[in-house]
């Protein structure tokens, strides 16, 4: 099952409405941006502090204000329990700095649970890749026509950084510069800013984790393994 999320910060609805889900999930005041893209969610879960009020959906989770998970955290735990395998996040990146990097935190505690973990921006996607049980984790894309790639901050770059500690056996393949099976350490900058080139493209980590930054133009082109 694929759920996406939505949460209150920057929504990339142009994308979200072109996208098939198996459940959505509005978070507190992603409520109105579920709603103004014309969708109605499977369940609505949040404090409602930043909504504001309380919607009246079919599906309503209520929690607290004073709680130790965030809205996000606890929204993924829903569609988590509800049997999704696959979890998009939108409104979620930007605006609040503090709430970015914990809803990247979040994905990665999902991706340790062996759930696909994806964000959406404006401009630009986040995947988190965790080896599981020893078991490598995978990002690949299909051939992407350069022209795909030409505008935008973004253009044609992928970024990969260690996330939660050190990542081991990293490999690049089919991108401008090649990795081979190298650690990543998070406490340096070395996997920015490397670039797609017309080529099948793949990353992938054998023990820890790894964020990954790519043009949300590349999307259409993303292969999980």
């Amino acid at each position: 099952m694929k759920a996406a999320l939505v949460g209150a910060s920057d929504f990339a609805a142009s994308h979200f409405t072109t996208q098939r889900f198996d459940y959505v999930v509005a978070v507190d005041g992603g409520y109105a941006q579920v709603v103004a893209a014309g969708s109605q969610p499977d369940v609505v879960v949040g404090d409602f502090d930043s909504l504001g009020y309380v919607p009246e959906a079919a599906d309503v989770r209520r929690f607290p204000a004073e709680k130790d998970e965030s809205d996000m955290e606890l929204a993924c735990r829903v569609a988590m329990e509800a049997g999704c395998d696959e979890i998009v996040l939108y409104g979620c990146l930007g605006q609040r700095l503090d709430h970015t990097i914990a809803n990247l935190q979040v994905m990665l505690g999902c991706a340790h649970a062996g759930v696909r973990m994806l964000a959406v921006d404006d401009g630009y996607a986040v995947a988190i890749l965790h080896a599981v049980h020893e078991k490598p984790a995978e990002l690949a894309f299909s051939a992407i026509p350069p022209e795909v790639l030409a505008n935008g901050p973004y253009a044609n770059y992928v970024s990969v950084f260690a996330w939660g500690g050190a990542a081991h056996g990293v490999w690049e393949r089919g991108l401008r510069y090649s990795l081979d099976g190298v650690t990543l350490t998070d406490d340096r900058s070395w996997g920015l800013s490397n670039e797609f080139c017309g080529k099948p493209a793949c990353i992938r980590v054998e023990e820890g984790s790894l964020i990954v930054t790519f043009p949300l133009a590349a999307w259409d082109y993303l292969v999980w393994r």
